[in-house]
């Protein structure tokens, strides 16, 4: 069964990338969680999707006594997320406001994982791969999975993912189907999709048997997951067919 992780915590009724999102996750029965860890100007490890936090600045910019404090320290997160998984997208990408081609932020977000015990149940992913890549190098114990658009070719990632000895790809749900799933458990590859949000969308990957779904409809993703899990119950002392 396809884990179920919240899209940057539960974002119903909370807001995105926060600790009240983190523990509304664990309370309503994530399997994990996905989150954005950006740095700011004095070094601190902050959770924020977007370079710049609205009416204070680009994150790389400011000093973490400016920030809100709604904007979480990357350790706060790790706390709040206690007994789920974890998928820590590192913000990293080649022409994006304080993009750091040197790998310093990827270490700095491995040394905390390590720091705080969470190098089990974490990945560490990132749509640039010197990023994931570096975060390898400097902790060779943390999975990395490498984040991918809308419009890459999945065999060819694939091919690359594998040379490159990741373990996972996580693309965009809409590319993936069940034969590609099913190759790339065959080549030891996990399979990570985000954001089906739609029930149909949702199914489908389920029905896929991608590894993890990330979704910003994390109820809803949950109370299928459980009407699957109910459906292949043994009923009456009966055992599953396998």
């Amino acid at each position: 069964m396809s884990l179920v992780f919240g899209h940057r915590g539960c974002t119903e009724g909370f807001v995105e990338n926060t600790v009240e999102a983190f523990v509304e996750a664990r309370r309503l029965g994530a399997d994990g969680v996905e989150f954005d860890v950006r740095r700011t100007a004095d070094g601190a490890l902050v959770i924020h999707h977007d370079a710049e936090v609205p009416g204070v600045g680009l994150v790389h910019e400011t000093e973490l006594a400016e920030l809100p404090p709604h904007v979480p320290l990357l350790g706060a997160a790790i706390s709040a997320c206690e007994g789920m998984a974890m998928n820590v997208e590192v913000k990293n990408w080649p022409g994006d406001p304080g993009y750091d081609p040197s790998g310093s932020l990827a270490r700095a977000v491995a040394a905390e994982l390590t720091e705080q015990d969470r190098v089990d149940g974490v990945i560490v992913s990132s749509f640039d791969a010197p990023t994931i890549e570096a975060v390898r190098a400097a902790e060779p114990a943390l999975p990395i999975g490498w984040l991918l658009g809308s419009a890459v070719d999945l065999g060819g990632v694939l091919a690359s993912a594998l040379d490159r000895r990741y373990q996972a790809i996580h693309p965009y749900f809409s590319l993936v189907k069940g034969d590609f799933v099913a190759r790339c458990h065959q080549a030891g590859m996990a399979v990570n999709v985000w954001t089906p949000n739609l029930d149909p969308d949702l199914a489908a990957m389920f029905d896929a048997g991608v590894d993890t779904i990330i979704t910003d409809r994390l109820t809803a993703a949950l109370a299928m997951a459980a009407e699957r899990a109910e459906g292949r119950r043994p009923r009456n002392g009966e055992s599953l067919p396998g």
